[in-house]
């Protein structure tokens, strides 16, 4: 891996593209929690401001790719993930709370526990090698 950047004068400067991703990407998180619009400048000054210096095209790599785009959904879950959280905490809820009242709305089936069959080495007339 290459080192982040050199530190000294005349040395060529060399970026580390993975961290710097990972630089902007967090970049674009914290305004995201902010709900303050991901352009080039202001991932550029959440950057300056963490002291880090990343190679000078990923903000604005960053700002194209995310433009118009919400990313509290691109990182929200999807699927049933929020319901099996929610499950879990019904069940844990004080007696006399909502859980009696959400159990009353929902029957709960009995496992079916279904038993492997067993294979049978039923003598069909012909064999594999016959």
């Amino acid at each position: 891996m290459a080192p982040t950047k050199s530190a000294k004068k005349g040395e060529e400067v060399v970026y580390d593209s993975k961290r710097d991703e990972l630089a902007c990407t967090y970049a674009a998180l914290i305004l995201a929690d902010e709900n303050i619009a991901i352009t080039d400048d202001k991932l550029r000054t959440v950057l300056k401001a963490s002291g880090i210096e990343v190679a000078p095209y990923w903000p604005g790599l960053f700002a194209r790719v995310l433009a118009g785009k919400s990313v509290q959904d691109l990182v929200a879950p999807s699927g049933g993930a929020p319901a099996a959280a929610a499950a879990p905490a019904a069940g844990a809820a004080p007696a006399g709370g909502a859980a009696p009242a959400a159990a009353a709305g929902k029957k709960e089936e009995p496992k079916k526990k279904e038993e492997p069959k067993e294979e049978e080495d039923d003598d069909m007339g012909f064999g594999l090698f016959d």
